[in-house]
């Protein structure tokens, strides 16, 4: 039963504050990521650290994140600034981009033309050689995110995954067509984060609380019977100045706080140079 001006009783809700791990040596390139296990570089390193130290002011009852080491890397410092030990949980892991693991869109252009072509006009109905059904993954991220939510009622639950799960997982619980993830929510940004409050009731739909919203300017938690349902943030999303419409979903990378983004290299012609391997990568082969 709701309270006064559509509000559930204090205890009833679960929040789930949604973050993005920290970008990786991958991500500053542009690379597609998804299934393979890429580390976070110096930069990723610093915005755990910086999830970390705001995680100290707004407290959360658990935390859980995806097995890949991106993700873990980036829960581990909240986790222990919480004195709490992070869940592990295998369905929040990225969408598996097939022959795009690892390649830039541009790569992808000019190996796979027609492929990058078909994935450009509808990401969800055409992906990837290879890719892991968006239907699949939005199920399956979905199902993840409702069970936390179910072993932890009334608790606030901090949830480091990745972009692309999020996103198709987000459209799903809120009733977005899945096919307009892209255009609905272009991108999570790194170590970003996106609240919801998700009611006891599972024919309701979740609160959206706050979107993409730096852990700088990210507002308080609020106790969950003062906040009514209709005080949702507008969604905090950049403008995509500097991405194209078929920008990689999970290769789109985040400055640190009061930093520039670090240039991909690239050669005389100016096309990006591929990208150099790095020992604790494991690449999904196919």
């Amino acid at each position: 039963m709701l309270g006064p001006q559509g509000v559930e009783p204090a205890g009833a809700a679960t929040e789930l504050t949604l973050v993005r791990h920290g970008r990786t040596i991958w991500h500053r390139e542009n690379r597609y990521a998804g299934a393979s296990d890429v580390p976070l570089d110096e930069v990723g390193r610093a915005q755990a650290t910086a999830l970390a130290h705001w995680a100290r002011s707004h407290p959360h009852d658990a935390v859980a994140c995806s097995p890949l080491h991106r993700a873990r890397e980036t829960a581990a410092p909240v986790a222990e600034a919480l004195g709490l030990s992070a869940e592990v949980n295998p369905a929040l892991r990225e969408m598996d981009f097939g022959v795009a693991e690892g390649r830039t869109l541009a790569e992808l252009h000019r190996e796979y033309p027609d492929a990058a072509a078909a994935f450009v006009s509808d990401p969800t109905g055409r992906p990837f050689p290879g890719a892991e059904p968006p239907e699949q993954v939005a199920e399956r991220a979905l199902g993840a995110l409702r069970a936390i939510a179910g072993r932890h009622p009334g608790a606030s639950v901090l949830v480091v995954g990745h972009n692309t799960a999020l996103r198709l997982a987000l459209c799903g619980w809120l009733g977005i067509a899945l096919e307009r993830y892209r255009d609905v929510l272009p991108r999570l940004e790194n170590a970003a984060v996106t609240r919801l409050r998700v009611s006891a009731d599972p024919r309701r739909p979740p609160a959206l609380l706050c979107l993409n919203v730096p852990v700088t300017a990210a507002p308080a938690a609020v106790p969950r019977a003062a906040v009514p349902r209709a005080a949702v943030r507008p969604a905090a999303v950049p403008p995509d100045a500097a991405e194209p419409a078929s920008a990689p979903a999970e290769s789109q990378p985040a400055s640190p706080q009061g930093s520039s983004p670090a240039a991909s290299p690239r050669s005389a012609s100016g096309e990006p140079t591929p990208a150099v391997p790095h020992p604790s990568i494991t690449r999904r082969t196919r």
